[in-house]
C-alpha cells in the first residue's frame, strides 16, 4: 500500500506543464443563465443556438453571431430575429472559451438540433435550485431570498 501511495505522489509532481495548466472550472452560476436556459447545468459559458446558428454568452448575457463580415456581440437578438422563440429553441451548452472560432465543428456537430422542441427550460423546473433565478416565476420561494416567505 505504500508503494501505491508512492507512485502517486510522484506521479502527481511529475505532470507535465501542459497538463497541469489544464482549467478546471468549479463553480456554479445557475442564478444568471436566462431562464429559457436548458436545466441540467450548474454552470455554463456559452449556449449554441442551432435553429439561429449563433451563441448566447451566460456571464454577460450577449448574444454572438457572424453578420457576414464578423462576429457581433449584440444584448438582442438581430431584428431578423427578432420574434424568435428562445423558450422552444434546443440550446447546446459549451464551455470553452470563444467557441465561434470553432464554429464549423459546433455546426457541424449540432446542426442537427435544429427544429428541435421539448428540451426542459429553467422557468419550467420545479426544482428550488432554479428557484435562485430573480426571473424564475417561483424566485419568492428561493431560500436565499430575503422576501421569501418564512415557514
Amino acid at each position: 500500500m505504500k508503494k501505491i501511495w508512492i507512485v502517486l505522489i510522484f506521479s502527481l509532481l511529475g505532470l507535465r506543464s501542459e497538463d497541469s495548466s489544464a482549467q478546471v472550472r468549479i463553480g456554479v452560476n445557475i442564478g444568471i443563465q436566462p431562464i429559457w436556459g436548458p436545466v441540467g447545468y450548474d454552470y455554463v459559458d456559452y449556449y449554441y443556438i442551432p435553429d439561429l446558428d449563433m451563441y448566447y454568452y451566460v456571464p454577460d448575457h450577449h448574444f454572438i453571431y457572424y453578420d457576414g463580415r464578423a462576429w457581433v456581440n449584440s444584448a438582442v437578438l438581430p431584428d431578423r430575429y427578432r420574434d424568435f422563440d428562445l423558450y422552444r429553441a434546443h440550446k447546446i451548452v459549451v464551455n470553452e472559451p470563444r467557441p465561434w472560432l470553432r464554429h464549423d465543428y459546433y455546426r457541424d456537430k449540432y446542426g442537427s438540433y435544429r427544429g428541435h422542441h421539448g428540451q426542459e427550460i429553467i422557468r419550467d423546473s420545479h426544482e428550488p435550485k432554479y428557484w435562485e433565478n430573480k426571473d424564475h416565476p417561483e424566485h419568492g420561494k428561493w431560500k436565499g431570498n430575503e422576501n421569501a416567505p418564512r415557514h
